[in-house]
């Protein structure tokens, strides 16, 4: 069977670089899809509270007849948890639904400018790694000025930065300063749906060069990025075509072509970090 391959956190930790993403699933329908995905080859699943899948991740947990340490969890903070004392609750809660002693990454979900305390909630997740209770501890949609805040304030680098990326807002800039700090780059909604990507005409001429779909060829690329990439999809085919990608490789200049489709803030989908504010 096909692996993916590791990649090293700055803590010395390693994370599948191909994971399984299950935002917008159904709890009810979260045992079956991670089930499948299990099957498939992967073994990076990655969830957060405010999906509400966290019970169904966990029974597909320990229905997967896999050992624990064969499995990577992801899970997450909402904002409306921010804060040190109320993250600490948080993190409980999450475990009790994923029904996991330990957890092996977790996430500020976004950086929550205006509530203004993702600092102490950073310092809760410093905290929960220092109990042996989380492996890796990282953040996801923070900004470059948000990520130095933090390792300003605690000396704790974060070991990941999950935010939106694919071809059309490729995170070029936000990924140089990552790299500069050893902070691993993951990517959410990496085929950026919405956006019409998988139509666009480079990503069908490459994909018809090397063999593969349109979706297989942004993978590859945000694999061949260093990126860590968890793409979500309900759909038992699917989800083994976007474990395949892993077969395909590009040439330098296919990938220098995908990254030409940059559009800026202009291609993002979702809210920006720097101002998105959630309840």
């Amino acid at each position: 069977m096909t692996a993916s391959p590791n990649l090293t956190f700055n803590d010395g930790h390693t994370i599948p670089q191909l994971g399984y993403g299950v935002w917008q699933v159904e709890d009810k329908v979260a045992e079956e899809v991670v089930g499948a995905a299990f099957t498939v080859g992967y073994r990076h699943i990655d969830t957060a509270k405010i999906y509400g899948n966290e019970a169904g991740v966990g029974r597909a947990i320990a229905s997967s007849g896999l050992a624990r340490d064969d499995m990577f969890i992801t899970t997450k903070v909402w904002n409306a948890d921010q804060g040190y004392e109320s993250t600490l609750k948080a993190f409980e809660e999450s475990m009790e639904r994923l029904g996991l002693e330990t957890l092996d990454l977790y996430l500020i979900h976004w950086l929550q400018p205006k509530q203004g305390k993702y600092v102490d909630t950073w310092k809760a997740l410093v905290e929960l790694q220092k109990q042996g209770r989380v492996k890796s501890i990282g953040v996801s949609n923070f900004t470059v000025e948000a990520l130095q805040e933090i390792i300003d304030a605690t000396g704790v680098v974060p070991v990941i930065n999950q935010v939106e990326t694919h071809p059309y807002l490729n995170q070029a800039e936000l990924r140089a300063f990552e790299e500069s700090k050893g902070i691993l780059h993951e990517a959410w909604s990496p085929l950026g749906s919405g956006k019409g990507l998988l139509d666009d005409p480079t990503l069908q001429e490459i994909a018809a060069k090397r063999n593969a779909t349109p979706a297989q060829v942004v993978l590859a690329w945000h694999l061949a990025l260093g990126s860590v990439v968890i793409p979500k999809s309900v759909t038992e085919s699917r989800i083994r075509e976007n474990f395949e990608s892993l077969k395909v490789t590009l040439e330098d200049g296919d990938i220098e072509a995908i990254n030409a489709l940059d559009k800026g803030a202009e291609g993002r989908i979702g809210a920006d970090p720097a101002t998105a504010d959630f309840a």
